[in-house]
C-alpha cells in the first residue's frame, strides 16, 4: 500500500482515467493521498503552432474541467484527489511533480501500439528511469484497446 500516489491521466481518454483511478484506489493506504495529473501542450496546433485562439489560461481551464469530470465520474465517494494540470513536457513534468508532492508511486497507463505510442513510450521510459519513486505502468484492458476516441 502506498501513502501518496500520483496518477498520470490523459484527460481526453475516459477508459484510461477509469483504469488509473481504479488501480490507484486499490493501492492507496488508509489515509493516503491521491494526486491526479495531466500534462498538456499550451501552444496551438496546425500549420502555425504559435497562433492559437485560446490563451494558455483558457486551455488550462478546459483541461482542469475535463480532469475534474473524470475524477467525479470514477473516484469512489469516500476518496478525494488533488488535481494537477501542468503545461510542458510530460515526462519531465511528471517526475518533477512526483518529487514536489513526495509521491511514493506514479501510475501511468500504456496505450500499447496506438497512434501516439512513440510519444507515450518516451514518457513512460523517462518516468521509469528518472522518477524519485516507484513507477507502475498499467496496460489498457483488452476490450478498451482500439475503442478510445481521440478528440484532438
Amino acid at each position: 500500500m502506498y501513502r501518496k500516489i500520483l496518477l498520470a491521466i490523459d484527460y481526453e481518454d475516459d477508459g484510461e482515467g477509469k483504469r488509473a483511478l481504479e488501480e490507484g484506489v486499490r493501492l492507496l493506504s488508509d489515509g493516503g493521498e491521491l494526486h491526479l495529473a495531466t500534462i498538456f501542450a499550451p501552444g496551438g496546433t496546425g500549420f502555425f503552432p504559435h497562433v492559437t485562439a485560446d490563451t494558455p489560461e483558457d486551455r488550462e481551464t478546459e483541461v482542469r474541467e475535463s480532469l475534474s469530470l473524470l475524477a467525479r465520474k470514477y473516484l469512489p465517494m469516500q476518496h478525494s484527489a488533488s488535481l494537477h494540470v501542468v503545461a510542458g513536457t510530460p515526462g519531465e513534468k511528471l517526475v518533477a511533480l512526483a518529487a514536489n508532492i513526495g509521491a511514493d508511486l506514479i501510475i501511468l497507463v500504456s496505450k500499447g501500439a496506438g497512434s501516439l505510442w512513440p510519444l507515450r513510450r518516451a514518457t513512460v521510459e523517462y518516468v521509469a528511469v528518472n522518477a524519485c519513486c516507484a513507477a507502475l505502468v498499467l496496460p489498457v484492458p483488452a476490450k478498451a484497446q482500439g475503442s478510445t476516441v481521440d478528440k484532438r
